[in-house]
């Protein structure tokens, strides 16, 4: 008899499993599902990326955009160019507006594929509205930028030979979950920087190739600001940043971040972060942490007087 009922209760025991397994399953089928759309690129689901690393092609392809907003959101939504030609690999920043029609601000959540929905897999987003939930004042009207590129490989696929015009679309909806929106008017041209914005921004696109205080494929950016070009101790610079001759400042470095190859011919950086808010935000976050830097030295020589005494 015991050893009947101790295997009824493993068989019970299996079968919790099972029923646990099937519910952990049906409820992050959602978040599963979308993982699978992101990996694959099914039914028109692009791939987010941090950066374009990928060399620019002869080849191109043209690049389609479709906006619309569904019923229950009183928002113009609209892309500022219809269609652009963009060569394989080559980074592209476009613009979409959005205009708040209503007396009320509105939360939305933009939706988004390509067509041909096979192509999905080779569209890279960098930057994009539709990562979060966005919020529009009354009467507001934005440009909000995309950034995006198309991997080489598109044009070794078989399947993608004869396709040469890519459609990337959107949809607004009114948001289920306006509690944890972003401000839309961060895109505004006189919106003031922020540098909270700018640390988010640096651990998603800078961090794999810099951080403030080490050296990594990058020189460390602590202190950056108002620190002489080519001077990060044990880094290992291009011979065109070491012969350089001028110290970073804001403007030094919007103009390095637009295009570092451009600002200092012979550069190896090959990131560029090609819109202005973003710039903006991330010199703000190098700024403040430029200070601190600064302070450092200060409250250590502070405190070796005081022992000193």
């Amino acid at each position: 008899m015991p050893s009947r009922s101790r295997q009824n209760w493993q068989v019970i025991a299996s079968c919790l499993a099972v029923l646990g397994i099937m519910c952990g399953i049906v409820a992050y089928s959602p978040t599963l599902y979308r993982m699978f759309c992101a990996a694959t690129g099914y039914g028109g689901t692009t791939q987010r990326v941090a950066a374009d690393a990928a060399a620019v092609s002869a080849q191109t392809v043209t690049v389609a955009f479709d906006a619309s907003v569904a019923p229950g959101l009183d928002w113009r939504f609209a892309p500022v160019e219809r269609t652009v030609a963009v060569h394989l690999g080559e980074q592209k920043l476009v613009y979409f507006t959005a205009e708040n029609l209503g007396s009320t601000p509105a939360v939305a959540h933009a939706t988004f594929n390509v067509t041909p929905q096979s192509s999905g897999i080779y569209f890279n987003k960098i930057q994009c509205f539709c990562f979060n939930e966005e919020r529009l004042d009354a009467h507001q009207k934005v440009q909000m930028p995309v950034v995006f590129y198309v991997d080489p490989a598109f044009g070794k696929d078989p399947e993608m030979h004869g396709v040469t015009v890519i459609t990337l679309g959107y949809t607004f909806f009114r948001s289920a979950n306006p509690q944890n929106a972003k401000d839309l008017a961060r895109f505004l041209v006189d919106a003031p920087p922020d540098a909270a914005h700018g640390k988010a921004l640096f651990a998603e696109r800078c961090s794999a190739c810099h951080a403030l205080d080490a050296n990594k494929l990058g020189p460390a950016l602590g202190g950056v600001v108002g620190r002489r070009v080519g001077s990060a101790a044990g880094y290992n610079y291009s011979p065109a940043v070491k012969n350089a001759d001028f110290v970073w400042s804001a403007d030094k470095l919007d103009r390095w971040l637009a295009d570092p190859r451009a600002f200092i011919p012979g550069a190896r950086m090959p990131v560029r972060v090609l819109d202005a808010p973003s710039r903006k935000d991330l010199i703000a976050y190098l700024e403040r942490e430029s200070g601190k830097a600064e302070a450092k030295p200060a409250i250590a020589g502070a405190a070796s007087s005081e022992q000193a005494r």
